[in-house]
């Protein structure tokens, strides 16, 4: 049964880790300790809520624990991932250009993830990349659906900031 539940949600809750961390080996690690907290405390959950919420807001809060880790600041400087970022998949070849300023976008929106306080990269992972309702998120961060409004306008405008200079450069 809990078996189940992991094979069904691992590849969501990694990609919140991964970017939550943005560190592949902690997203790995992160991952686990979600599950095995959330297998630890099934007693705790109530099964009138959401299981998809209850788990996210678990790997949230193993994400901010990982973060407040002293050797977080050395691990931000690691590239050990670089990944290629090509936001043109309807091009078969895309040109070496399209390809360097695709990943140089990507890098930028990572650093700029990186950049944002705890609480507001959390919304903006939740909301823009793992796709949750203001609801959901609410529910999984603990706060009103106003404070996650707030709180994506602010990262938005953080992250829209950077995107605007990474233009002007090129």
């Amino acid at each position: 049964m809990f078996e189940d539940l992991v094979l069904k949600h691992q590849d969501k809750i990694y990609n919140l880790c991964r970017h939550m961390l943005d560190n592949a080996h902690d997203a790995e690690d992160a991952a686990q300790d979600t599950f095995i907290k959330a297998y630890q405390n099934l007693d705790n959950f109530k099964p009138n809520a959401s299981f998809y919420t209850w788990l996210y807001r678990i790997g949230v809060n193993t994400c901010l624990d990982y973060k407040k880790r002293p050797f977080w600041e050395s691990l931000l400087r690691r590239s050990d991932d670089e990944e290629e970022y090509n936001l043109d998949p309807a091009s078969s070849e895309p040109s070496p250009e399209k390809i360097y300023e695709s990943k140089q976008l990507g890098l930028v929106l990572r650093k700029g993830l990186s950049r944002l306080s705890a609480k507001l990269r959390a919304v903006i992972v939740l909301k823009e990349i793992e796709g949750l309702s203001y609801e959901e998120i609410a529910e999984v961060l603990n706060v009103s659906t106003g404070t996650v409004k707030s709180r994506l306008s602010r990262a938005r405008e953080k992250l829209k900031s950077q995107l605007k200079k990474f233009r002007e450069q090129n």
